[in-house]
């Protein structure tokens, strides 16, 4: 039988220069690390029984969700890393690699670099060395979707640095920006050690550029209806969340909002800043005011899963264990954000969201992939 080779990872991808929190485990935390485990495997099992006889998950023509879903699968942790490769992750991955097109990229008809990026992430869990030159090929497929439409310098446009959907009119935008750097920072030893000629490196200069575009935060980004709380929005002159007029000044502003402020945070952390950075400390100043779980901030109900990830994917990264918010108030995100999340699912095991359908979130492979792997990140922190 095949044995699997998982890298040592991953579910705290915080490859940063900002330590890990090493807290022993405490009674309250042990019962959240006992109890997601449970909810996690039911879940999984929900998304095995979704698996199409050809080895794909959800729509064909988005590689991603099989991608989340063998990262869920993979990152179980019940699952025996001695034993032998499921069939479902085995088959998984057949049919994914079959998916990489001659650029390099994975994907099916559109939304090509949100495919890669996540895909790159499911091979590199399953094996960085195993599937060394198709992680190169689709990282290069990334960076070759860098955004470069002005000149260097001074008259770059706003776009400039970041990455988007893919296509020859599909400008950066931060959510397919912070995926992609989640993937390719992820794997960026792989590429550079391994001697390959091939292996591209991304602007990594210009990427954080183009995230600071994204961030109200008047210091770093002089963009029109710019704000100055520390959030951030979708890509820069565009939010969800639509504008507001500050009361004292007449100013209009992009409404900054939950999901892309936290995949902001996830990018700066990514961007190699530290704490100390003025850009992660007006985000995580906007984060702590405005934490809730009861809706992506700024949007109620829209994306509130995909929200669920980022917040846990970017305060274990930021090492931020403990939250401050309002009035100095001590909260425990990761027991709180588990405890929602697990009342969340259904009898068969799936979740969905129940407020709104937006961006996908009627669909119970998508969702439930969203939250096992929500679940999987508080997991593995709590070691």
């Amino acid at each position: 039988m095949k044995q699997l080779l998982i890298s040592s990872i991953i579910a705290t991808s915080s490859l940063s220069s900002i330590a890990q929190d090493k807290a022993p485990l405490k009674g309250a935390h042990l019962s959240i690390k006992l109890e997601t485990q449970e909810v996690i495997k039911k879940g999984n099992k929900f998304i095995i029984g979704q698996q199409n006889k050809e080895g794909y998950w959800g729509d064909p023509d988005l590689p991603a969700f099989t991608g989340f879903a063998i990262k869920c699968l993979l990152l179980d942790p019940s699952f025996n890393l001695k034993g032998p490769v499921p069939a479902p992750v085995e088959k998984g991955i057949e049919w994914l690699l079959s998916q990489q097109k001659e650029d390099g990229g994975i994907y099916g008809r559109g939304m090509a670099t949100y495919s890669t990026s996540a895909s790159i992430m499911a091979l590199w869990i399953a094996g960085p060395e195993k599937y060394k030159d198709q992680i190169i090929n689709a990282r290069n497929f990334l960076i070759n979707h860098q955004t470069d439409w002005g000149v260097k310098g001074e008259n770059d446009t706003k776009f400039d640095g970041g990455i988007g959907y893919g296509g020859s009119r599909a400008h950066s935008d931060l959510s397919n920006t912070h995926r992609a750097l989640e993937a390719l920072y992820t794997t960026r030893a792989l590429a550079t050690d391994s001697g390959d000629k091939k292996a591209m490196e991304l602007d990594w200069e210009a990427a954080l550029k183009f995230v600071s575009r994204c961030q109200n935060l008047q210091a770093t980004n002089k963009g029109e209806k710019t704000g100055n709380d520390g959030s951030f929005v979708y890509y820069p002159g565009n939010s969800k969340a639509g504008e507001a007029v500050d009361s004292k000044t007449g100013r209009v502003a992009l409404r900054g909002y939950g999901s892309m402020s936290y995949s902001g945070l996830l990018s700066l952390v990514y961007s190699d800043l530290d704490e100390n950075d003025q850009r992660v400390k007006a985000v995580i100043n906007w984060l702590s005011d405005n934490y809730t779980l009861k809706e992506n901030p700024g949007l109620g109900g829209q994306g509130l899963h995909y929200y669920y990830h980022a917040v846990a994917k970017s305060l274990v990264a930021a090492n931020k264990p403990i939250l401050e918010g309002k009035d100095g108030l001590k909260i425990d995100w990761r027991s709180e954000l588990a405890a929602t999340v697990i009342n969340g699912q259904r009898e068969d095991g799936s979740w969905i969201n129940t407020e709104a359908s937006r961006w996908m979130e009627n669909d119970p492979v998508l969702v439930t992939s969203y939250a096992v792997m929500t679940l999987e990140q508080i997991h593995s922190s709590l070691n």
